[in-house]
């Protein structure tokens, strides 16, 4: 086999029983899709050859990415070689997306056009910015005739940014918007983004980064590497959680499920992407523990990949959404309610699209768990 079919990560687990972060060389071999890992410290094997198909896919390999290998969860750090570097930094080039305030009551359906055309979405987060966060974000205007009206737009309403990672994904998902002027963008790319869901040069649906070094600037601007993030825009009142499970994510379901929350007349105040440590999913997942069989495997699924949180309001909301979100097993879901949100989208008990809050006195703490716990 040459070289070209096996790539290297060092990669990070969290040992629970020592305290400690324990590392480990992860090479991936794409022909039969194993893995092996390497205890750094110990110097010796630590998994031999494995087949890990069901588990992690080539796409999954990036860093900041995390899988579920044998029940344990990994996070990627750094390349392990200079061949895998090489191959991988021109594969994982990142850009930065926003739905702007005018099209967020079309967040469903952007995110589906993007989910669609393949695009890979790892990080997520819907916020408010107040006119100095603006003016930072848009500091290349200053002195234009345009940055008042701009930044006067796009405070006035919640934005949700998103990074994208993909080969060729800066001018990828600028083909895909389309012209700047969303009346232009109709008559030459009439599917594009902006002639479907914008409405003129200013109100024209979404963002996306120029160059390389903009979309550094503003990944870093919406999703620091150190220090806080952008305020999120939860209300914690009339509430209740919703997460979209990895497996929905992964097969790019996200979109199509916040457009049928969305159309069924439930507001959506705060959503964000979630990667979930064990710990933190065993905590949120408490409840259910020694009281349903599949609590072992909902915990894996959790943490099996980026999954979206979300603050779902209307009145009486815990009850309401429940009630849309279906039976726990999307089989009785199909056969008693089709058109709920396991049945639709659901694959079996663990792997049911969706979680919802059962009980409506848990509501608000289940959002805040989300929102003040883990949102820092």
């Amino acid at each position: 086999m040459g070289e070209e079919d096996r790539y290297c990560f060092i990669a990070e687990w969290y040992d629970p029983h020592a305290a400690f972060i324990r590392r480990y060389q992860f090479m991936y071999y794409v022909k039969d899709q194993t893995a092996e890992m390497f205890d750094i410290k110990n110097h010796r094997v630590f998994l031999k050859k494995t087949k890990v198909s069901d588990c992690l896919r080539l796409e999954d390999l990036y860093i900041g990415s995390t899988v579920n290998i044998l029940s344990r969860q990994l996070k990627f750090v750094d390349y392990g070689d200079d061949y895998t570097r090489t191959r991988f930094s021109h594969k994982k080039e990142r850009t930065l997306g926003i739905i702007k305030p005018d099209s967020t009551a079309k967040m469903g359906q952007i995110l589906d056009v993007i989910y669609q055309k393949g695009f890979m979405i790892t990080q997520l987060k819907m916020c408010q910015l107040n006119r100095n966060e603006a003016f930072q974000l848009y500091q290349e205007h200053q002195g234009k005739p345009f940055l008042d009206n701009l930044l006067n737009f796009i405070t006035r309403g919640p934005v949700i940014a998103f990074e994208m990672m993909g080969p060729g994904v800066i001018s990828a998902w600028r083909e895909l918007l389309g012209p700047t002027d969303s009346a232009e963008a109709r008559k030459v790319a009439p599917q594009s983004i902006r002639a479907r869901f914008g409405k003129d040069n200013t109100e024209n649906a979404c963002h996306g980064s120029d160059s390389t070094t903009s979309a550094a600037r503003e990944v870093e601007f919406f999703f620091p590497s150190t220090g806080p993030g952008r305020q999120n825009t939860a209300k914690y009142s009339e509430c209740t959680c919703c997460v979209i499970k990895p497996h929905a994510v992964k097969a790019g379901l996200s979109g199509q499920i916040i457009s049928a929350i969305m159309e069924a007349g439930f507001e959506i105040s705060v959503l964000e992407i979630f990667h979930m440590e064990k710990a933190n999913a065993e905590e949120f997942y408490e409840v259910y523990k020694g009281v349903v069989q599949e609590y072992g495997s909902m915990v894996s699924e959790l943490t099996s990949g980026p999954c979206i949180a979300m603050e779902i309001r209307a009145q009486e909301a815990p009850t309401k959404f429940r009630e849309m979100v279906g039976p726990a097993d999307p089989e009785i879901a199909r056969h008693l309610r089709p058109r709920t949100l396991r049945a639709l989208f659901g694959v079996d008990k663990v792997q049911n699209a969706v979680h919802c809050t059962d009980l409506p006195e848990d509501g608000l703490l289940e959002v805040e768990y989300f929102f003040k716990i883990l949102d820092r």
